[in-house]
């Protein structure tokens, strides 16, 4: 098993955000992480609704307060959805270690590169 960071950063490498995971597979595909990491921010979210939404995407039906976005109970596969679809369209990139992943089939040794980075390009909303 694998204990992995997710770090967001922004366009110009900038941390934003970082939380991590333990007991991951050691091998997994790049869909099966992106999907994973949005799981398990919805979770975080969702057991605390109330709270503002920090995600790799933005809920669509987020309401905009003076201190950000809150939501109400998040879909996480819908989410995770439109993380895939934001992938394809280069919404951001991921990087594992110092490489990039071009495509969500690829597959990911997380022993050897244990740190994930989503490099956000574009505002991600949908969902």
């Amino acid at each position: 098993m694998a204990t992995v960071t997710f770090r967001d950063e922004s366009a110009t490498g900038k941390p934003l955000d970082e939380f991590t995971l333990p007991d991951l597979p050691e091998r997994i595909s790049a869909r099966e992480l992106v999907r994973l990491r949005v799981r398990e921010e919805v979770a975080r979210h969702n057991g605390d609704p109330g709270s503002r939404f920090r995600g790799l995407v933005r809920p669509a039906e987020a309401e905009v307060e003076l201190n950000g976005s809150r939501a109400r109970r998040i879909d996480w596969e819908c989410q995770a959805d439109v993380a895939e679809r934001a992938f394809q369209r280069n919404g951001f990139l991921l990087l594992v270690g110092e490489r990039q992943i071009e495509d969500l089939a690829e597959m990911i040794d997380l022993t050897v590169d244990p740190v994930v980075s989503f490099v956000k390009l574009v505002p991600l909303v949908g969902g």
